[in-house]
């Protein structure tokens, strides 16, 4: 009655043995890895969605009457905010499809928003503008390589579950493969903020002085 132990111990040993042979805990780690990455895409999306409020305030105080883009901005942020972003997204392409959506709308948003701003000389010369404009470039670019990060641990997980004989344990297991970031929005995204640090020309002073 002794050895009962010792064969069940060998019976988990090689249950063990073909659950790593056949890919599972490469399922494990990839998905480990494609949750991280996709965290630090989300912390970048949420710095540059903070950042919203006070620029909108800033080209407001000079700009006041373009209304059309300053509430074109503020709608973007209210529909990004609107989002229900769960871990569950990562397995529904429909939600991430509108997340993404969402975010480049923002970031159509912004670029127009930043192009209204070139005929203000004097928003332009900004010391707050200035230090905004600097700070959303910067989270663009983080942006980029977050998502860059995500886009290929989302690769390598997806491989893993497509390919034989792992995508047999995929199938078992319930593990499907992830959506990505589409080609367009990579377009999109892979163009930044123009930030135009050139301070207006001073006014000539009058003729005779």
């Amino acid at each position: 009655m002794r050895p009962r132990p010792i064969r069940l111990l060998a019976v988990l040993a090689l249950f063990a043995s073909l659950l790593s042979g056949c890919g599972y805990n490469t399922f494990q780690t990839g998905d480990e890895a494609v949750r991280a990455a996709w965290s630090e895409v989300l912390n970048q999306y949420q710095r540059r969605a903070d950042l919203v409020p006070n620029l909108v305030a800033t080209v407001q105080g000079y700009a006041a009457h373009e209304k059309a883009v300053l509430t074109q901005v503020t709608q973007a942020r209210a529909q990004v905010g609107s989002l229900q972003v769960t871990p569950a997204l990562l397995d529904d392409p429909e939600a991430f499809a509108r997340f993404q959506q969402a975010q480049a709308g923002l970031s159509g948003a912004l670029s127009r928003l930043l192009a209204v701003a070139e005929n203000y000389p004097l928003l332009k010369a900004d010391a707050a503008f200035r230090d905004l404009q600097a700070q959303l470039e910067g989270t663009e670019n983080r942006i980029a390589v977050a998502r860059n990060r995500y886009i290929k641990a989302v690769e390598a997980y997806n491989v893993s579950v497509r390919t034989f004989p792992n995508n047999l344990t995929a199938m078992v297991f319930g593990y499907r493969p992830k959506p990505g970031f589409t080609v367009e929005n990579e377009r999109a995204i892979s163009v930044a903020p123009k930030v135009d640090f050139v301070a207006p020309a001073p006014t000539p002073a009058p003729a005779g002085n």
